[in-house]
């Protein structure tokens, strides 16, 4: 356990059934003009969650406009555009509603509503013009309706410039949320396999911020506990999605996951997951980590096992029943058992059409463009390992 850490987490965060309705009266709201921003897929408007969201605002005297663009691995272009829109409809503020893509992408566009230039002029890795925002953001709010990505609780935003085929994370002080309603009520509607997918991203974002070698005691028992609430209750939640027990546990262990982010860090899964929904996006996030997770934690498992004994506990595997050598494995079999159960055991890279001689270019891309995740992994690896484990995932 690292003792030598700082601490800062600076969002307010109401979580609970029926959350979403002290938007009507919450004294937080950061002004008096919003920019929603929701996805492209028209779910927000479907659920009418979005004419809520509008309702509840301007119950707090709160206007709104809206940007209904966003895909699911979001694009640079849309947060120019978007932030195009919060300037020219004078917003005081930018609420993210819906997954962790649309709430990524509030929070960048919020960014750029401020500051001049184009976004990738302030990303700091890849091609990225390394730029300082000076003046901040706008204040931003977020309202989850997946149990995903955690961005809700961390500053982070995951953004692919789509014409170098770079998937990025960035972030400052100034892209923690203000405010953030975390609803469990809202998730309900989220069909079982998205529920896969985002509950295995809250899940690996867990692991990896508990083996980074950033690692502190308040994201380690953060992370554990969301570890083993996403065991449990994800494959209820995929098999019955009406559950609210398991949607309810799932929404904290995610907010968990996204605490953990803020605290400590992803590792070098997540860089090469990213490469590889760079060149195929209709890849989703969770899709990818899922289908690279067991090649790539059974290579650092291996390696260096010291940590992954108490990862195999917090999914509830029985290790002392084990020779001592063998229960770092134990969390990988575990991990397989959990994909399995979530039903996404049929994921394959090759079912997205990516082809055996994608890999190497995946290998420099992760490097490339997400290379300091590599630096907190607690295996140092090589571009010769990483397409060795993008092999084994292949095979």
């Amino acid at each position: 356990m690292n003792m030598d850490f700082s601490f800062y987490m600076p969002t307010r965060i109401l979580f609970g059934r029926g959350k979403l309705d002290q938007l009507a009266t919450t004294p937080f709201l950061p002004g008096k003009k919003a920019l929603i921003v929701i996805g492209a897929s028209g779910a927000m408007r479907k659920h009418g969650y979005l004419d809520r969201v509008i309702k509840l605002l301007r119950r707090n005297g709160v206007e709104a406009a809206v940007y209904d663009k966003i895909q699911p691995n979001p694009v640079s272009e849309h947060v120019n555009e978007g932030a195009e829109v919060a300037k020219d409809q004078d917003c005081d503020f930018v609420l993210g509603l819906g997954g962790g893509s649309t709430i990524d992408s509030a929070k960048s566009i919020a960014v750029m509503a401020v500051n001049p230039g184009v976004y990738w002029d302030y990303i700091a890795r890849g091609s990225g013009g390394g730029q300082t925002p000076s003046k901040g953001a706008l204040p931003i709010v977020a309202i989850p309706t997946t149990a995903g990505t955690g961005t809700e609780a961390d500053p982070w935003t995951v953004i692919t410039r789509t014409e170098t085929n770079e998937k990025v994370g960035w972030g400052a002080p100034c892209t923690f949320p203000a405010l953030s309603i975390v609803d469990p009520d809202l998730m309900l509607s989220v069909p079982p396999r998205q529920t896969a997918y985002t509950g295995m991203d809250a899940f690996f974002h867990s692991v990896e911020c508990y083996l980074a070698t950033i690692n502190q005691p308040t994201s380690d028992h953060l992370a554990l506990e969301a570890i083993r609430l996403i065991t449990k209750y994800l494959p209820i939640a995929v098999a019955d999605g009406g559950n609210i027990e398991a949607r309810t546990k799932l929404a904290w262990a995610n907010t968990e996951a996204g605490i953990c982010e803020s605290l400590s860090c992803c590792i070098s899964h997540h860089s090469m997951e990213h490469a590889v929904s760079a060149f195929y996006p209709d890849v989703a996030h969770g899709a990818g980590l899922t289908m690279l997770s067991v090649a790539y934690f059974s290579h650092l498992a291996r390696r260096n096992p010291a940590r992954f004994e108490k990862l195999a506990r917090a999914m509830g595997r029985d290790v002392d029943a084990l020779a001592e050598s063998e229960r770092p494995m134990a969390f990988v079999a575990g991990l397989r058992e959990l994909i399995r159960n979530v039903g996404l055991d049929d994921e394959k890279l090759r079912n997205y059409g990516i082809q055996r001689e994608d890999l190497p270019k995946f290998a420099a891309n992760a490097f490339y463009s997400m290379g300091p995740l590599f630096d907190i992994t607690p295996v140092e690896l090589t571009q010769h390992d990483v397409i060795e484990i993008y092999e084994q995932a292949y095979a």
